[in-house]
């Protein structure tokens, strides 16, 4: 039981940190003195310097976000466990609060923009939120109380007082207690055990002297100059220090931790990486690829609508391995980079060509450093058994291949008549292929599909009809096409994907990423919506909340001189009566 609670609390309060640091924030003066409290060797940091208008997002999320299903927490309401009830009752305050961002606001005591701060001292998580309105934090935790017949106890350290909710059993020697403090306009949420040492409570709360402190050290500056990300938003995770908690006993405030709970469970896990060897050679990895960082690069919020364009980069300084990746980047189109217009869309771009010289490069580079080590000689002795020269076969039959790409543009249903069903309407789509040349792989294709090896593809860019070669039923609404579009062989079918296609004709092959995915939730269900009213099938709970979800993401994958790069767009807008009604 007490693990499950370590647990099921770490990834509580990891997770909340993690959400309201997505939620923007206040004062220089009050980032400074939190920056203060967080150890400059902190594994894990996730915060805001600049305030974030959290009463306008909230009210710019569509309904369905704010809605759950009726059964969500049956299960936990049945429990006889109070802790269960507990956590039960301040999850159901906080979706019910989601009704509009001034309930949000008012529930949780915020001010209308707020900061908050995620992170960790060693294992304890730590979070801290701006409060405006203190009364408010303790009269929900006094409801969640009285629903659940779970109480707390007052306790003080250094003339600080805090709530402590005991989260392990009775008499279990090592307790585990979540505590709430409220200071100076400041909530702090952590946890406290002496399995993790003393004085980490008071560090916790800010009242001891943190040297050197995550404020001194010019990190978080260092991220943004890096990475031009903005101040909303902005964390990391410290590989270096990761590093040095599982290969040292005492190399910072995790090792000793970790140290600590393997002598209280008599054997350490972490062992093997513990020796003289491991420590050198994972500490010499671990210079290279030093963090992981993420943060915003664009963020507009309004009560109507609001967009976040945020990345994440595991920075790297080996530029061999940087090299070689970048070297494979392949070409993803105009339609798939901005598909605004689009229900989906999906590109992955791979210079064929390229890739076994990349891997090889990679592999070479892996496999070049004699480690001592015997966690990481055990791996470099299974990668040397494999080789991706092997690929070669493959890909040499592609030649020339920058990417493919695909996308549904449009797509609807008719209604029924007296003598049929519902039915498919029509489908705009379209995949295209881009290549050196792609007439010439169209003709090498030709030899393995034998339906193809009398279709004389045109050179002109008009398109072949394939309906004879591909025959659908009429109710379908496709009728597919097959044309070179410049440097892209492009099979399509409607009116709208042609107009994509053409398109195409005048997009140069420019190696500009690695993969990139779109998706308007919005138009992928109002559709089938649409035919579910037609026909009369009941909607099942879960997906009639999602006809107003007017949400559209994109995410992509790519590689820059600081590393590698995860980057993912995210547009909210409060949907309209229109858009409600499940039409298009």
């Amino acid at each position: 039981m007490k693990k499950i609670l370590i647990a099921a609390a770490v990834v509580a309060a990891g997770a909340g940190g993690y959400w309201v640091s997505q939620q923007p924030s206040s004062s220089a003066e009050q980032s400074n003195t939190v920056l203060a409290s967080v150890p400059a060797d902190t594994p894990i940091f996730s915060g805001q310097l600049a305030p974030f208008p959290i009463k306008s997002y909230i009210n710019s999320l569509s309904q369905s976000y704010k809605t759950y299903p009726d059964d969500m927490f049956a299960e936990f309401e049945q429990s006889d466990d109070a802790r269960a009830k507990f956590f039960v009752s301040l999850s159901q305050i906080y979706m019910e609060s989601l009704e509009s961002g001034e309930k949000f606001v008012t529930t949780f005591g915020l001010a209308d923009e707020v900061k908050s701060y995620f992170y960790t001292l060693g294992l304890l998580p730590v979070l801290k939120l701006d409060v405006a309105k203190p009364e408010a934090i303790w009269a929900l935790l006094d409801k969640a109380e009285q629903e659940s017949g779970y109480s707390h106890e007052m306790k003080t350290v250094k003339g600080v007082s805090y709530r402590a909710y005991t989260l392990t059993d009775v008499g279990d020697s090592e307790p585990i207690e979540l505590l709430f403090s409220q200071q100076a306009g400041l909530l702090t949420v952590t946890l406290d055990t002496p399995m993790l040492g003393e004085g980490i409570l008071e560090t916790a709360l800010g009242l001891n002297p943190i040297t050197p402190s995550l404020a001194d050290s010019g990190i978080l500056q260092n991220i943004i100059k890096t990475h031009g990300f903005r101040d909303e938003s902005i964390g990391f995770i410290n590989h270096q220090e990761l590093v040095k908690a599982m290969t040292t006993k005492d190399g910072n405030q995790l090792a000793r931790q970790l140290t600590a709970l393997a002598e209280q469970e008599g054997e350490d896990p972490l062992l093997e990486l513990r020796t003289p060897d491991c420590h050198s050679e994972l500490s010499a990895i671990a210079a290279n690829w030093p963090r992981t960082v993420f943060g915003l690069n664009q963020l507009s919020i309004g009560d109507k609508e609001s967009s976040m364009d945020f990345s994440t980069v595991i920075e790297s300084k080996n530029q061999t391995l940087l090299n070689a990746l970048k070297s494979m980047r392949g070409f993803i189109p105009d339609y798939v980079k901005n598909s605004q217009d689009s229900v989906f869309s999906m590109g992955i771009g791979i210079e064929l060509n390229q890739l076994v010289p990349s891997l090889t490069a990679v592999w070479d580079e892996v496999l070049q450093p004699q480690y001592q080590c015997d966690v990481l000689n055990q791996i470099q002795q299974e990668m040397s058994g494999q080789s991706p020269a092997m690929l070669g076969m493959f890909t040499g039959m592609a030649n020339g291949v920058r990417g493919v790409s695909a996308t549904l543009i449009d797509y609807k249903f008719a209604e029924a008549s007296d003598q049929s069903e519902p039915s498919l309407e029509s489908v705009d789509a379209l995949i295209s292929l881009s290549a050196d040349n792609p007439s010439m792989l169209f003709n090498m294709a030709k030899s393995f599909v034998p339906e193809l090896a009398n279709i004389q593809l045109p050179q002109d860019g008009s398109a072949l009809d394939l309906s004879h070669i591909v025959p659908l039923p009429p109710e379908y609404g496709i009728s597919p096409k097959l044309a070179v579009k410049g440097d892209h062989l492009v099979l399509y079918t409607g009116d709208k994907a042609a107009a994509v296609a053409e398109k195409l004709s005048s997009e140069k092959l420019d190696n500009n990423g690695l993969y990139s995915v779109y998706l308007d939730y919005s138009k992928v269900f109002a559709p089938i919506l649409s035919l579910a009213e037609m026909t009369g099938e009941p909607i099942p709970e879960e997906f009639s909340m999602m006809k107003d979800y007017n949400m559209q993401v994109q995410m992509g994958l790519d590689i820059n001189d600081q590393g590698i790069v995860f980057d993912s767009y995210m547009n909210n807008k409060v949907s309209s009566d229109k858009d409600t009604q499940g039409g298009e």
